[in-house]
């Protein structure tokens, strides 16, 4: 079968009110679809009313006011479904979605899709580069956030931090690194599957280094997606 890196492909990211992937609510969301060549064939954005205030620490990342996204963005349940829709769209078709730390943008919709009663999606396959580049450059010194990782391979990033330009710049770091490490090159379902595992075991180890000093942190391990903090903890 041919590498994930030859086929199409999508991007996705959000924008948010906050880091807690479990309570933070959508501002932005962009998904980016290329085909086997890498050449952007589709691109999707969304401005939402979070229903929230936006705190001024999310706004002055993203640039997006409580002001603004009350007057321009749809209603959030409507934005959720759509998100959802065309993402399961993709993975009905087999085409992997990428993500930059994708347990963060995949808890978010998955918060947002219980809260306004749309279906949860099935999601596979999942690119992560930041699960990805911790496997296959452990020994890489330095921040692994998406803006050092694009200075690194080289992929320009322009308006970082708004949904658009960060999902592309994410699968555009994925490929590069693809042609750095030809190990990640294979079909996406195994991809993914193999990224449960490395997800896992590198939330292992941080949790025991973090423990040498906080005898009760806890490192959550599950991927693409966190269990709702009343579910039982478990694997995806």
């Amino acid at each position: 079968m041919s590498s994930w890196n030859n086929l199409p492909r999508a991007a996705f990211d959000l924008e948010t009110t906050g880091r807690n992937s479990r309570s933070a609510r959508i501002v932005t969301a962009s998904i980016t679809v290329v085909d086997g060549g890498g050449n952007v064939v589709k691109e999707h954005e969304w401005l939402a009313d979070p229903g929230v205030e936006i705190p001024t620490e999310a706004s002055d990342i993203h640039g997006v006011t409580t002001a603004k996204a009350r007057q321009d963005g749809r209603p959030a349940a409507e934005v959720t479904a759509e998100v959802a829709q065309v993402l399961q769209e993709l993975f009905d078709a087999g085409t992997p979605v990428i993500a930059f730390n994708a347990s963060y943008d995949f808890t978010v919709l998955a918060a947002e899709s219980a809260r306004y009663g749309v279906p949860q999606l099935s999601r596979f396959p999942v690119l992560d580069p930041f699960i990805m580049n911790k496997q296959v450059d452990r020994f890489r010194k330095g921040k692994r956030t998406l803006t050092a990782l694009c200075e690194e391979y080289g992929v320009g990033l322009d308006n970082a931090h708004t949904s658009a330009a960060d999902a592309l710049a994410t699968l555009r770091v994925l490929d590069a690194m693809a042609g750095k490490f030809p190990t990640l090159q294979m079909p996406a379902s195994k991809l993914h599957r193999l990224q449960v595992d490395w997800a896992q075991s590198q939330a292992a180890d941080f949790q025991d280094y973090l423990r040498r000093s906080k005898p009760a942190a806890v490192i959550e391990g599950s991927w693409p997606v966190l269990p709702p903090e009343d579910a039982t903890r478990g694997a995806f």
